[in-house]
C-alpha cells in the first residue's frame, strides 16, 4: 500500500452554480485528485453531470480528474468521457457485458482504469482483473446519493481486496467512497485504502474550511 494517503474530493457536494471555482479551491486547498460521480438515471437512481462539464472544468486544474462512470451500458460513453479529460476511468462490472473489453477500451485511450464494488457484490467480481486495472473502487455506501451514512460491513471487503494486491504485488491503488467522515476514515486506511473519497465532509465541516478538512481526513 502507498504510505501516503491521497483524498480525492467528490465534487457531488460542491455547489454546482460555482463548480469551477470549487475545483480551483480544491487545488488550492491540496485535494490529490477531483473526484467526478457520473450517473444515468439507469445504473443508479440519479443524474449528475456529462462530459461537457468535465470538458469545461478541465483547464481549471492540473488534478487528476478521478472520474466514477455509474452508467450502462459503458462502453458507450468511455471515448467522451476520455476526451473531456479524464485521468482515471472507473466503472463497475455489472455495467458491461465484457469486463476484460471495457479495460481495454479505456486503457486504449491512455486512461487509467478502475472497476467499483457496490456494497453488495462480491470480490470474486473482479478478482481476475486486478492484474489489469489500476484502482479498485469500493462503495461504503449505495451509489446514487451524497451524504449517505457509512456502512462499515464493507471494511471485510476492502481488507481482502488489499490482500489480494499485495499478496501478488499488483501496483493497484484501494479507493474507498461513501460516508467517509473524520470518525471511520481512519478505519478505511486501516482496511487498506489508500484513497479516500469525501464529499459532504470536505465541503461541509469546520465552516467548508477545504484544507482543514482535506488535512484532518488525510492525517486522521
Amino acid at each position: 500500500m502507498s504510505a501516503l494517503i491521497k483524498i480525492s474530493p467528490s465534487i457531488l457536494s460542491a455547489d454546482f452554480s460555482n463548480l469551477g471555482n470549487e475545483v480551483i479551491s480544491l487545488e488550492k486547498a491540496g485535494a490529490d485528485y477531483i473526484h467526478i460521480d457520473v450517473m444515468d438515471g439507469h445504473f443508479v437512481p440519479n443524474l449528475t453531470i456529462g462530459p461537457e462539464v468535465i470538458k469545461k472544468l478541465r483547464p481549471l486544474t492540473k488534478k487528476i480528474f478521478d472520474v466514477h462512470l455509474m452508467i450502462s451500458p459503458v462502453d458507450n460513453f468511455v471515448k467522451d468521457f476520455a476526451d473531456a479529460g479524464a485521468d482515471i476511468i472507473t466503472f463497475h462490472p455489472e455495467a458491461t457485458s465484457d469486463v476484460s473489453k471495457t479495460i481495454k477500451l479505456i486503457k486504449d485511450q491512455n486512461k487509467k482504469v478502475g472497476i467499483s464494488l457496490k456494497p453488495k457484490s462480491k470480490v470474486e467480481l473482479i478478482k481476475d482483473y486486478l492484474n489489469q486495472i489500476d484502482l479498485v473502487l469500493i462503495m461504503s455506501v449505495e451509489p446514487g446519493f451524497s451524504g449517505q451514512k457509512f456502512m462499515p460491513e464493507v471494511l471485510d471487503k476492502t481488507k481482502t481486496v488489499r490482500d489480494l494486491i499485495d499478496q501478488n504485488n499488483y501496483n493497484v491503488d484501494v479507493e474507498i467512497d461513501g460516508g467517509i467522515n473524520f470518525e471511520n476514515c481512519s478505519k478505511a486506511k486501516d482496511a487498506g485504502a489508500n484513497i479516500l473519497v469525501s464529499g459532504s465532509t470536505v465541503f461541509k465541516e469546520n465552516k467548508g474550511d477545504l484544507k482543514k478538512n482535506i488535512e484532518i481526513l488525510r492525517n486522521n
